[in-house]
């Protein structure tokens, strides 16, 4: 090992900007070199994805530019497209050349996890980035054009969201509320759009306290929205899903927000994987690798009941606080923290003023929810960015 570290940040996603921040917070200059790499220049806030989508809010208002968050002389950004991760050699082969490292910190975020059912990956729409809502929103919008046109295809007017998880019921709470302004913009009769939410759990929002799920339901469906609850999708189909028993949904609009599995590249790598995910110690590193550290969608970490934790915010958030106190226990040889997680609460929201959470060990629904989940989001601008980016980006979320 060179006489300075070398530290090299994969993705600026929750897990990697944290990192990132608390690494120049607590290094000394000219303690260690640090480099984050990511293939934007820009950190998107994904649990904000759903607004964009739908269209009720600007794509921009989700992303901060990086060069707004890092301090440059304590932190290079490189701008680029990870390759391929050679452990062995300690190398990480980038689209435009090549950075070695001393301690290694994965967390470029998750891909879609379609089950293998057979045309999802080439049919549906994911809510996964910035450009990918983009794409979702002005297809929405296309399909009431078209059914001006062609008034005879109800199918433009449906649209199916497979997964009624976070980003499912939080996208669908969207929709639901930006149907009556399209239908007002084109001169559709809001009757003939269907908003079908399908999953093959028995329950929407698995693991979430039931009698706020009900709630929740009850909400959507009032906005129009039909659940087809404990039924899978067998095939997405460019006309549509086969659901069930084989019965056919006919939509031009899938879109998929049934899982997430870890980054292919870990898997390349030759790392053991479920999922593409990687089951870290209780320091958050990688099995055989002590200077391999793996967070966020990418890391595979089970609670006290034998369950893994769902690849959230939250936890992606607190795994970058601790991977950086244990990088810069290592580099002054300290002993390194075990990561514990904490649970402060989670909220859905609903659409506009109406949102479902358990915080404090209470369940909040309604209003008071939706207020808890703008603080949530406030509370996170604040801690990446200060007063001056709560301030700017505030009023957005």
């Amino acid at each position: 090992m060179s006489s300075i570290p070398k530290i090299v940040i994969l993705g600026a996603g929750y897990g990697g900007v944290l990192t990132s921040l608390r690494l120049q917070k607590e290094l000394n200059y000219n303690e260690a070199d640090v480099t984050l790499v990511n293939k934007h220049d820009y950190h998107y806030i994904t649990t904000h994805l759903h607004m964009p989508a739908a269209g009720t809010d600007h794509p921009d208002n989700a992303r901060v530019s990086i060069s707004k968050l890092i301090d440059e002389f304590k932190i290079d950004f490189v701008k680029s497209t990870v390759v391929q991760i050679r452990p062995q050699d300690r190398k990480v082969i980038l689209e435009d050349g090549t950075l070695s490292y001393d301690y290694l910190i994965i967390a470029l975020g998750g891909e879609s996890e379609t089950f293998g059912i057979p045309g999802m990956a080439e049919n549906a729409f994911t809510i996964r980035s910035l450009n990918s809502v983009r794409l979702i929103r002005e297809h929405i919008e296309y399909q009431f054009a078209r059914y001006k046109r062609e008034p005879h295809r109800t199918d433009y007017l449906t649209f199916v969201v497979g997964g009624a998880g976070f980003t499912g019921i939080e996208f669908i709470g969207e929709l639901a509320d930006r149907v009556p302004e399209l239908c007002k913009q084109f001169d559709v009769d809001r009757s003939l759009v269907k908003i079908v939410n399908v999953e093959a759990a028995p329950t929407a929002l698995p693991g979430f306290d039931p009698e706020l799920v009900e709630y929740a339901m009850e909400v959507l469906r009032k906005k129009g929205v039909t659940f087809r609850i404990g039924t899978a999708i067998k095939e997405c189909t460019a006309d549509g899903v086969i659901v069930g028993e084989g019965e056919e949904i006919k939509s031009q609009t899938v879109i998929w927000s049934g899982g997430v599995r870890g980054n292919r590249l870990i898997e390349e790598a030759g790392f053991e994987t479920m999922r593409g995910r990687v089951k870290v110690d209780e320091y958050l590193r990688a099995p055989g690798h002590e200077h391999i550290y793996v967070l966020g969608d990418n890391s595979l970490m089970f609670n006290e009941e034998g369950r893994p934790y769902p690849p959230t915010a939250q936890i992606a958030m607190q795994q970058g606080v601790n991977c950086a106190h244990n990088l810069v226990a290592s580099i002054r040889n300290q002993s390194l923290k075990p990561f514990v997680f904490s649970n402060k609460g989670t909220v859905a929201s609903l659409g506009k003023g109406e949102a479902i959470g358990m915080a404090f060990g209470k369940k909040y629904k309604g209003r008071v929810a939706a207020w808890l989940k703008k603080m949530i989001d406030l509370r996170y601008l604040f801690i990446i960015g200060g007063i001056p980016l709560v301030l700017r980006k505030g009023k957005f979320l």
